[in-house]
């Protein structure tokens, strides 16, 4: 082979190379749909599938056959239980007859890492007992957290909080989103939005 040709068969061989570890780098993140961005309202809700405490799946489409979905993103384990983590929780719960009143399922998503997400989320809930529309789910390595583009991702931080009510149809009918770890959504104001929605 002359050198000619072997400096343009090292060529392409050398571009095949850095196209196949291109592809590689972004592979992953196509099929896992890339980072998302947080839905608006009046925009569709991206589906999930999240595991429950107890392991079992709990999905947007599967919950709005029941009724319409509300949807907390909560800090998830930063270190320590969110304070404001707690007391959003709180909330809620003292008015979980309003949230079965309104046919409501409200769905808590507690964000981590994969290998200690389940045990801190257990410990969020302690030794209270969860209504029957109410589900805690986990979301092990901010995959769902990405997905709604709410990843909080700097030191001792894990996701921006969130509360979204959507509707039968999928579509957000309120959507707040803190940038702190305070600003989260008051039951009052979420019963309000549910209020709302067309019957």
């Amino acid at each position: 082979m002359s050198p000619c040709l072997r400096k343009v068969v090292f060529d392409r061989l050398l571009i095949a190379t850095v196209l196949v570890a291109a592809l590689a780098a972004v592979l992953p993140l196509v099929a896992a749909g890339g980072p998302g961005k947080a839905p608006k309202l009046g925009e569709k809700a991206p589906p999930f599938s999240l595991l429950d405490l107890d392991g079992q799946r709990v999905t947007l489409d599967g919950e709005l056959t029941r009724g319409p979905v509300v949807l907390v993103l909560l800090r998830g384990w930063p270190g320590y239980q969110c304070p404001f983590c707690t007391r959003q929780f709180a909330d809620f719960l003292g008015h979980a007859s309003a949230f079965k009143a309104a046919g409501a399922r409200v769905v808590w998503v507690y964000p981590g890492p994969s290998d200690s997400v389940q045990q801190h989320a257990r410990e969020f809930l302690a030794t209270r007992a969860l209504p029957s529309a109410f589900r805690i789910t986990t979301d092990p390595d901010y995959v769902f957290t990405n997905a709604y583009g709410l990843r909080w991702d700097t030191p001792e931080e894990t996701a921006y909080p969130a509360t979204f009510v959507i509707d039968r149809g999928a579509t957000v009918r309120f959507a707040q989103i803190s940038i702190g770890h305070d600003g989260r959504a008051l039951a009052t104001d979420v019963l309000k939005a549910l209020e709302r929605l067309p019957q």
